[in-house]
């Protein structure tokens, strides 16, 4: 997948994730606080140098959002993570799938790095 493409999922994913948890927590328009929200994690991940190796913003070395709006993601992704199964079933998978993933390279990365120092 190129990378622009991979953005664009993304930024699409997020967007569902937010649309969901406002309408599930602020009623059926999307307000200004969420629709703020949407422009902000499409913003940076206009600017994501590290697009093309990560899977996901919360494995990233690098925390690129101000902290209250990490903040505010992190409440979004607690409420919609497991209700997107029942919205956006492929894409939920997809995400499953990624994760247990990429956390397996991790963990072989972080298992190497630590043989090395010995």
């Amino acid at each position: 997948m190129d990378i622009e493409k991979k953005r664009e999922n993304e930024k699409k994913i997020v967007a569902d994730m937010i649309m969901l948890y406002c309408h599930g927590n602020h009623g059926k328009e999307l307000c200004d606080v969420c629709r703020e929200l949407i422009a902000y994690t499409a913003e940076r991940s206009d600017k994501c140098p590290f697009m093309e190796n990560k899977t996901f913003c919360s494995n990233c070395s690098v925390h690129c959002y101000k902290p209250e709006m990490r903040e505010k993601i992190r409440e979004v992704m607690r409420y919609s993570g497991p209700r997107m199964i029942f919205h956006h079933p492929v894409a939920a998978i997809k995400h499953m799938v990624s994760t247990r993933t990429e956390k397996r390279r991790l963990k072989r990365e972080n298992k190497h790095a630590y043989e090395a120092k010995e």
